[in-house]
């Protein structure tokens, strides 16, 4: 049988994951099931609750590699919990357990997995109009070296087409 592509989705944890950013998400983590791949998130609240939720109820594999060395710290929606102990070292993880990124808005940690993400060349897209520190580089790269550009889309079903799109490039 052939390896399942996998899908990481980031953005904002608890603290800043609005509504808005977590119908996306829900969404977003549907789309990836539907589409017969696994999701892998950090494994925690906010967008990584809401994607691994809408994974679950499209009948998906969910992955969680969370930071702490506890599995039940990993949301509910979570069927596979990595607790790696390692702390935010954690975001290396989660980027290169990825065949690719899907960004929906999000902060530092956030930051700290694309920029992982974009030493290590993985394809991201990032869904538009979802704010946080991601936004200046929708369409854009992270800096000089041109590493990989992150496209930017508007809605879940064309984050979910893009990614895979650009994982087999």
């Amino acid at each position: 049988m052939p390896k399942k592509t996998q899908i990481l989705i980031i953005g904002h944890n608890t603290n800043g994951c609005t509504e808005e950013h977590s119908k996306i998400a829900y969404e977003t983590g549907s789309e990836i099931a539907k589409a017969g791949h696994v999701l892998v998130t950090g494994g925690l609240g906010g967008v990584m609750e809401a994607a691994c939720h809408g994974a679950s109820d499209s009948n998906g594999l969910t992955v969680g590699i969370i930071p702490q060395a506890d599995s039940s710290m990993a949301n509910e929606y979570c069927d596979v919990v990595i607790p790696t102990g390692m702390g935010l070292t954690r975001d290396f993880l989660t980027a290169l357990s990825s065949d690719g990124i899907i960004i929906i808005g999000g902060g530092s940690g956030t930051l700290s997995e694309i920029c992982a993400a974009y030493m290590h060349k993985k394809p991201m897209v990032s869904i538009r109009n979802m704010g946080g520190v991601t936004r200046q580089f929708i369409d854009n790269y992270v800096d000089h070296r041109k590493n990989i550009k992150i496209i930017g889309v508007d809605t879940p079903k064309q984050a979910v087409d893009k990614i895979l799109e650009l994982i087999t490039a």
